[in-house]
């Protein structure tokens, strides 16, 4: 399986986009990952804003990011939540400071400006966010997904089997 012995870390807290997190974990899944949800209480129930529960694993601050090979940061207006966890954006920090796989789609892109690591870094999103995003210092681009180095962006739901593509390669390439 092409992903075989890899981990993956994915954020969670109410109001994700349902498919922004339900796609890629499965994916991933399929492929041989092994996925693990981590919310601000391990063991709780999520609702998506179509109501798909989702139960994390983890915690964030139990979450060590040292024994993760990608993050995945899902859209819907859970970022913007997920952004004001201190623990989060140090996750996310790491992710980036050790050139890991980071996926965002949609509005995930929230945490990565609240993490202050896009200055100059190629991107997509939501064109609702798009503003945030050059004003974080990103170049924005309206494509289906951007690949920087290790940062994999996409804009919305349609653009997942793209996305998941391209982040696949970037996680297998590690």
């Amino acid at each position: 399986m092409e992903l075989s012995g890899k981990k993956i870390l994915s954020f969670v807290s109410d109001d994700f986009e349902d498919l922004e997190l339900w796609y890629p974990v499965l994916r991933l899944r399929e492929a041989g990952a092994e996925v693990h949800l981590a919310s601000e209480t391990a063991e709780t129930v999520y609702k998506g804003k179509y109501g798909v529960p989702a139960t994390s694993d983890i915690s964030f601050e139990d979450a060590d990011p040292q024994q993760y090979d990608a993050l995945l940061v899902p859209g819907g207006w859970s970022p913007d939540k997920l952004r004001r966890y201190d623990s989060v954006l140090e996750i996310t920090r790491h992710f980036h400071t050790h050139k890991k796989a980071i996926g965002q789609i949609c509005h995930a892109g929230w945490v990565l400006i609240s993490a202050d690591i896009l200055d100059g870094v190629n991107v997509t999103s939501t064109p609702g966010i798009k503003d945030d995003m050059t004003n974080a210092g990103a170049i924005w681009h309206d494509e289906p997904v951007v690949v920087d180095g290790h940062i994999v962006s996409s804009r919305r739901p349609p653009d997942l089997p793209d996305y998941l593509r391209e982040l696949i390669k970037v996680i297998q390439a590690q």
